[in-house]
């Protein structure tokens, strides 16, 4: 028969052969299934007030709940306490009476391919960087500075007002590295000149470092330099009788080229963000 199914007080237990019966149920008896309301879809003009605090960079969610709880957060005016509390995109959101700005902020990098133009709306109708980057986020994303329509390398975008004015501060210290192609050979004298310092309208120009590339003709030059200015490199060369036939910028900060081909972009890592804001 089996392996007995009877409980201790001698009941069948409702099975046989090791399978359970199935229960039948007579009309009205049958259990009642409670139906759920229809959910009403989200306003997608709202947005948590944690979410809002996050997304400005202030601090993590978490910790945006602690801040709403203690009432460091205002909205309209008013401080808010109540947790998952909704605002409109339009409204006024303050921490510590400091205005927030609730798009989350996004960095990418390029590696510009040549012929594209780095203004974003080209009234010429000519190939741009944006378009390159368009599915990299649903924001909208500058790059912090300009390349020349002919210039190839790392180009980084963001949606970060104040690292872009951070990072185009003159005096911030940024290192960017030039691969040069002359269209002729660089005499040597001409290279002491631009590593003692080149003067360009009436102000001095300062190189860190500047040599030839290992291995390839004595017209490829890699360059340093920590100037904002642009075009500041062709400006150095065009000052000593040099035509740049191409110009690649390989590093810009700490940021490189590996792992990135030509016409390809990369979100920035969080170390990576965190190094760039360490710049002053």
């Amino acid at each position: 028969m089996g392996r007995s199914d009877i409980n201790k007080d001698g009941k069948s237990s409702g099975r046989q052969g090791g399978t359970f019966r199935k229960k039948s149920y007579a009309r009205g008896n049958a259990p009642i299934r409670k139906h759920s309301e229809p959910q009403k879809p989200a306003n997608p003009d709202l947005i948590r007030l944690n979410k809002y605090v996050a997304n400005s960079g202030v601090c993590s969610r978490r910790d945006a709940d602690i801040y709403i709880a203690a009432g460091n957060i205002t909205v309209n005016g008013k401080p808010i306490t109540e947790m998952g509390y909704k605002v409109k995109l339009t409204d006024e959101v303050k921490f510590d009476g400091r205005l927030l700005n609730p798009e989350k902020k996004e960095y990418v990098l390029l590696n510009k391919p040549k012929d594209f133009s780095t203004t974003v709306r080209d009234e010429k109708g000519r190939r741009n960087v944006a378009g390159l980057i368009s599915n990299a986020s649903k924001a909208t994303l500058l790059p912090i500075d300009k390349m020349d329509k002919n210039a190839t390398g790392l180009l980084l975008f963001t949606n970060d007002g104040d690292m872009t004015k951070r990072l185009k501060n003159p005096k911030n210290g940024l290192r960017k590295i030039y691969h040069v192609v002359l269209d002729k050979e660089l005499r040597s004298a001409d290279l002491v000149k631009i590593k003692e310092g080149i003067v360009l309208d009436e102000k001095p120009v300062r190189v860190q470092d500047v040599s030839f590339i290992d291995d390839a003709p004595k017209r490829e030059v890699g360059i340093e330099i920590y100037s904002s200015k642009n075009k500041v490199v062709e400006h150095i060369f065009e000052h000593l009788e040099y035509e740049v036939v191409k110009i690649d910028r390989v590093v810009y900060g700490g940021l490189t080229k590996k792992d990135l081909p030509r016409g390809h972009w990369r979100y920035l890592t969080e170390q990576e963000v965190i190094n760039l804001g360490m710049i002053k």
